[in-house]
């Protein structure tokens, strides 16, 4: 476990945490996620039976790779990883039980995917360390705690171990019950983990908690040891892309034909360069080069939805609000899909299971 985890995890004032800020932040690994990792988990179909283990990510350090039981083993980055080992190390700190750091984790997959996340609309959170930009009012941090309803300062919620302890509550958190923790809550023990998890956050949507279960214990399971993590054995054979329908227009198999060719490029949030882009920015080029101007975000809005897809058709995938989703690629055919996936993976053809339930749209064309 990182000595920042180790250290930030024994903390119980306030005063404590803003004296050690700085030094946290400047400890914080960085590796930014944004529009299209939104959901910061994706599956690592390759991955072996290993219950736990590391591998080396292009442009992103090392990730662990976790194996959910009945589930694809779920992958995370460097930075999803210290936000982890923060939840955990401040639970154990505080005694508190193993269902209480699950829904903590449950908690934090579910607001931010494991990640630091800024708000435009609280400027100070853009100068401090994150892996990227939310929009929820004022919302902040890897838990979305909001500095405007008491649940701490913008630098103390700026920082995963107090996320952590503000989150759990109780007699010792920083905020004696108000806002209440998940210790503040009466009988969250005997609570189905999802509504405990939505009784302290108070969410629009309680019932996307309940899903991160298998991935929590997992983690939970995973990453709180301390006996050091063997390497993933990774097979990586070339994944040939589905055949194509015989009777596929002239520029559906231009639209394939540069979305191959994107393969391998490098994913950076907000970016648009060849190669340099983020999942939307990709999706963008594409299209482009086959004629067809593509808004830089929000692409669905040009197209129509559809239940039978044909290669060469939008994939949403996310849900992160009423007719929107946070990630976006292109059907290839035979359940699988090109995207920008991540920092970890960058741009690749992969399977649609690797990021959930699917929507398709076709584009007028």
């Amino acid at each position: 476990m990182p000595a920042p985890v180790l250290v930030l995890g024994l903390i119980k004032k306030r005063a404590t945490l803003r004296l050690i800020g700085a030094a946290t932040s400047a400890l914080v690994l960085v590796c930014v996620m944004g529009f299209c990792g939104s959901i910061a988990l994706v599956a690592l179909a390759s991955q072996g039976s290993t219950a736990v283990c590391t591998v080396a990510a292009s442009g992103a350090g090392t990730a662990v790779s976790v194996a959910v039981p009945g589930q694809a083993p779920a992958l995370l980055n460097e930075s999803q990883t210290t936000v982890a080992k923060a939840y955990i190390a401040v639970g154990r700190s505080r005694g508190v039980p193993d269902a209480g750091i699950v829904i903590a984790l449950m908690m934090a997959l579910q607001e931010s995917g494991l990640q630091m996340l800024a708000n435009p609309s609280v400027p100070e959170s853009l100068a401090l360390p994150h892996d990227g930009v939310g929009n929820d009012h004022d919302s902040i941090g890897s838990a979305q705690q909001r500095p405007s309803v008491g649940w701490g300062s913008v630098e103390e919620l700026m920082q995963p171990a107090y996320n952590a302890e503000a989150f759990y509550g109780g007699p010792q958190g920083p905020n004696q019950g108000s806002p209440r923790g998940l210790l503040d809550v009466l009988g969250w023990q005997q609570m189905d983990k999802g509504v405990a998890a939505q009784a302290v956050q108070g969410s629009a949507f309680p019932e996307r908690y309940a899903k991160w279960q298998p991935e929590a214990e997992a983690i939970l399971a995973g990453i709180s040891g301390s006996t050091p993590m063997a390497a993933c054995s990774l097979g990586k054979p070339g994944v040939p892309q589905p055949a194509l329908p015989s009777n596929l227009s002239q520029i559906r198999r231009e639209i394939l034909a540069y979305a191959q060719e994107g393969v391998g490029g490098a994913y950076v949030w907000g970016g648009t360069a060849y190669k340099a882009w983020d999942c939307s920015g990709y999706v963008q080029w594409v299209y482009g080069q086959a004629g067809i101007d593509l808004p830089r975000t929000e692409q669905w809005t040009a197209g129509t939805p559809t239940s039978k897809p044909v290669p060469g058709d939008l994939v949403v995938q996310n849900p992160d609000g009423p007719n929107h989703w946070g990630h976006v690629g292109i059907y290839a055919g035979n359940g699988m899909m090109y995207s920008a996936l991540n920092p970890v993976v960058g741009t690749l053809l992969h399977p649609l299971a690797w990021n959930g339930v699917a929507i398709y749209f076709v584009l007028n064309h």
